[in-house]
Parts: C-alpha cells; structure tokens; sequence
C-alpha cells in the first residue's frame, strides 16, 4: 500500500495530518494551554506548509459538540473536537451524551495536562498545571463513548487515529474519546511516515437473518391492526423510501414517536402522526424500527397479546441500563437493508391478507382526516382570537414559509403536526438524552454542513439560554453561518411543568401562581443577545404579527447575510399538558 513522508516540527502536525487524510474536514477547538503544539500545527496548515481539518473557534465546549452533530447528521461525515484538558471535558459531556443517545460519531479529544514537572518541551509551565491533572480524566465521560485512549507517542499516531475513527463510524456508531498529552504533541520526529489511504476501515451493519425476517413477515401479514413505531431511522436516509414503500404496499400505519429525523413523510397516506397511546390496546402486532422508547409503559396500555418486533442496528440499547419493552423477536441490521427485503418477505402472504390491508387503508384515511381537521380547528381558534399563541400557531406560521429543501432543527414542543416534513435530512430533533443547549449548536452545525441550505432553528427559552447564546451567535457571523433562530418563549421550563402536572394532577403546584424552580421569568430580552453580534433580532407577543415577523428574520437571513432571532412569546396550556401527560 501507498506511504506518504512528510516532515513534521512536531507530533501535533503529524496528528493532524493524519485526520484530514481520514476524512476529518474540521476541527472545533476551544483552545487552552495545552494547544500550543495543536495551534503550530495549524497556523502552518493555513500557509500551505502542512495538512489539517479547517479549524473552528468556538467559545464554548457544549457548543462546539453540539456543531459536530450537526454536521454530522447534515453530511454524515465525522467531525472532531478539541478542548482544554479536564475542565473543558466535564462542559463537553453534556453534548457527548446527546451524540452517544443518538449514535452520533465524534471524534472528541482534550489536551492533558503535562505529565512531566520539568525536563521536557510541553512540561509543565503554570500553576494550573497542577490542579487540573486527574487520575483518570477520561473516566468522566468513559460511560458515553465507545473507546477511550491517552495518545503516548507519535510512533502511535496513525494506529490509534484509525482506531479512533474506525469504531466511531463502526455501527452502532458513536462518539470516542482521545486525550492528548502537552508533552507528546511537541515531540519533534522529524520525519513522520503514514499509510494513504488507511487500511483500517468501520465495519458496516449487520446483514438480517433471513429466517427471522421471514418470522416478521408472517407476524406483521397475520396482524389486523399492526403498527410501525420508530423515531431515528430516518438517520440513515436510504431507510426512508424503504419505510414508506412497504407501509403503503401493506397499508402498515405508521407512528414517528418523539423523532429526530424524517422517517416518513408528514404527507405518506400511513402517516399516522406523532402519539402511539391510542392505538397500543389495539394492536396485534407492533413492528419497531430503530426506537429506543416506543411508548411509555406506566402511561400506555399495550394489548398484552400483540407480537413485538424490533429491528436496528442495536435492536435491545445495550448500553441503556435498564429498557424492559415486550420483544418477541429481535433483528440485528440496517433498516435500510432490513426493511426492502422484509417487504419482499411479506409478498407471498400479499394475496391472502388483501382483505385487512384494504379495510386497514379506509380506516387510516379516516382518521388522517380527523387529525387534519382537528389541527385546523385548532389554527383557526387562534386565528379568530379565541386563544393564546402556541406551538401550533409557531408551526403553522413557519409551514407558510419553510420551504421543502430548507432544513429544521428543533429543540422544543413544537408541533410537528402542524408542518410538512417531507425529505429525508430536513428535520433534526433532540437527542433522547436531553441535555439542552444542543439546538442552536447544532443548527449552526447543519449550516456549516450544507452552506446552500437554509436553517431554521426553533428552540425553548430554556433551551436558548443553555444553548450558550453569545458564543453561538458569534461563531455564526464569524463564519457566515446565518440561521434563522425561533425562541418559543413562555417563560417557563414547560417539561418541568408538564411533569409535575403529570405526577400530581390536583396538587399545589397545579393551582400555584409561579410554581418553584419551574418560571424562567421576568423573562430577558432574548432577542438582543444577537445583536451584540451584528444579528437582527425582533420580538412577537401578538399572533397577527409573527408570520410578518419570520418574514423579516428570514430577510436578515437571505439578504443581509446576517443570524436573527425572533423570540415569540407563547403560552403554557395546563390542561393540555395534563392530557397529554397521559396520552
């Protein structure tokens, strides 16, 4: 195989030479004293004298994970990350939690504090240097990645970066961790010899065994009321034709339970929307589809009798401690893969089960149209005046100016209901994992991934303060990456609400003014953060003016090449949130 020779002033060049010649196209690094090496390596790279990823200053770790994701679901292309030694891993583990929940690869590295006191180049030169060292630094984030290592000298580079890279795009993919000692990047080898391209490659998915498919087959064509639950299959966007071409060949109705992706399109004729609870009594057969949690059993009734099947690439979550779902069959592989030949197992079963299926595709249309009459009546109370703005009211405004192609990323309530989410890779939702302040990294992301695209990014109030505000709207206008950010502010933690509501429906949180630790108010003036970055910002209390509101923003966006923020005050329905903490 081909070797490359290059000559390096340090370890750190070769390092990152390494990286691009894998396919790492960008570095997001909040740097500190352990860069120095990190920082040659680059500044040479921007002359022309070396090979790097594009680096990308983000003030704020959390921020900087949250724009790997981003990209990664926008390109599928891994991206790294590089933060100062401990504390910036422990403000990194936040959004590596988000990444790993959703089999996110990221190649997360921190600098380590130096090993040596003195005697070698990169030993230790401050105070800090002292206080910041851990026993076992990467023991704080171990749980949530899939490998871990502290790089030991540069004769080890090229083998541990094709580890590093090989296992988090191996499926299920997820993040992995890499400590970088001071003193081990300032080694200067001199002369630093690679492999191009690398010989150690991710391993694909698994291929379904075909008798268990067959099994599914039957299960899913002997069913009268089956249903297919899934939330992240449409990560893999081949999947997404694969669903919607055997749901309508079976009239299979289909439930997108919090999704993070478009896994079927909101206008597919077995779209059957966005709750399960109704229909789990009923069913004889549940197929899921790359869905960590299908429903939730203390609030949903499964009819005990109905046949489980879960496809994905990790079908049971093994990494999840606890997660008890009925499985009467599981099958390790890609939808993507899976899913076709599933369609083709069930076609010798076609003829018998016509009856069901069409009586099933009367049925779903039935109730297709009371869920669209329903959301309608809904728009038009608001409409008229005869209710508050809500996050149907914010969906409905942006589906009159969202186009098809134009990408969405949400971290809030928003009602998908209300919007067509049609194309695969136009819709990005938040991790299971919950850790907030990943929406407006991630949009910015998205962006950076797909600079033709336009971005909306609609998150909580809560989530728009843990989203790190200034440094995010600074990364945008320093690297042109204008989005459109809506704050669905109701000044309050709306889930914290809705939980509380949900555990005690008559108790004295319910009829309190302002329960404890739930209120995020007097609220501040989200929408003048941006303009401390040039950005435009605006303010909508009154639902006749928002959709002249997004209009503007949108402008800002287009035109001015600038980041807006429209910070949109809504409501919180209590008796909403009691209704569908039970659904």
């Amino acid at each position: 195989m081909p070797a490359k020779t290059i000559k390096v002033d340090s370890a750190a060049e070769a390092y990152l030479t390494v990286l691009k010649d894998r396919g790492v196209d960008y570095l997001f690094g909040n740097a500190g004293t352990d860069f120095p090496s990190i920082i040659e390596g680059l500044s040479k790279s921007l002359t022309g004298e070396g090979s790097a990823p594009t680096p990308v200053t983000v003030p704020h770790e959390n921020l900087g994970v949250a724009m790997a994701h981003g990209f990664y679901v926008s390109t599928g292309r891994m991206a790294a990350v590089m933060v100062h030694v401990n504390v910036g891993t422990a403000n990194a583990i936040c959004g590596i939690m988000n990444a790993a929940r959703e089999n996110v690869p990221i190649l997360m590295t921190s600098g380590r504090t130096p090993l040596t006191e003195e005697g070698y180049d990169g030993s230790r030169s401050l105070y800090i240097h002292w206080g910041q060292e851990m026993f076992d630094q990467a023991g704080v984030l171990r749980e949530m990645v899939k490998w871990d290592y502290e790089l030991r000298n540069t004769k080890q580079i090229e083998t541990i970066v094709d580890r590093a890279v090989s296992v988090a795009m191996s499926e299920p993919r997820g993040p992995v961790y890499l400590s970088l000692p001071r003193e081990v990047l300032a080694e200067d080898p001199g002369e630093f010899i690679f492999q191009s391209p690398t010989r150690r490659a991710p391993a694909h998915g698994a291929a379904p065994d075909p008798v268990a498919l067959d099994e599914a087959a039957e299960m899913l064509a002997a069913a009268k009321n089956p249903l297919i639950i899934t939330a992240s299959m449409g990560q893999n966007r081949a999947a997404v034709p694969a669903l919607e071409s055997l749901a309508e060949r079976y009239a299979l109705p289909v439930i997108t339970y919090r999704p993070r992706y478009v896994n079927i399109s909101s206008d597919h004729p077995m779209h059957m929307g966005y709750e399960p609870g109704a229909y789990l009594p009923n069913v004889d057969a549940v197929l899921v589809v790359d869905c960590d949690v299908p429903w939730i059993p203390s609030l949903h009734e499964l009819n005990p009798d109905a046949k489980v099947v879960h496809i994905g690439s990790d079908p049971h979550f093994e990494n999840y401690p606890v997660r008890g779902f009925p499985c009467d069959l599981a099958i390790r592989a890609s939808a993507g893969t899976a899913l076709p030949q599933l369609e083709e197992a069930m076609s010798s079963r076609e003829k018998s089960a016509k009856d069901r299926i069409d009586a099933r595709r009367k049925k779903i249309a039935d109730i297709k149209g009371d869920q669209a009459a329903a959301n309608q009546a809904r728009i038009e109370k608001i409409a008229s005046g005869g209710a508050a703005m809500d996050n149907a009211w914010v969906a409905h405004c942006l589906s009159h100016l969202k186009e098809d192609e134009d990408v969405l990323v949400s971290e809030s309530q928003l009602a998908l209901g209300n919007l067509s989410l049609r194309n695969p890779g136009t819709f990005f939702g938040t991790s299971p994992a919950g850790g907030l302040g990943w929406g407006l990294g991630a949009g910015i992301g998205v962006k950076l991934g797909d600079r033709d695209r336009r971005v909306w990014n609609v998150v909580g109030d809560g989530s728009y303060m843990f989203g790190n505000p200034t440094p995010a709207h600074f990364v945008s206008s320093a690297y042109d990456l204008p989005v459109l950010t809506v704050i669905m502010n109701n000044k309050m933690w709306g889930s914290v609400r809705k939980a509380t509501l949900g555990l005690y429906p008559e108790g004295a949180a319910s009829s309190a003014n302002q329960a404890p630790l739930t209120y995020l108010d007097p609220a501040p003036e989200y929408h003048k953060i941006v303009e401390a970055s040039d950005g435009y910002g605006e303010e909508v209390k009154d639902p006749a003016d928002l959709l002249a509101a997004l209009e503007r923003g949108m402008k800002a966006v287009d035109i001015d090449g600038k980041t807006a923020v429209i910070n949109v005050h809504t409501t919180y329905n209590d008796a909403a949130a009691k209704a569908d903490a039970v659904r």
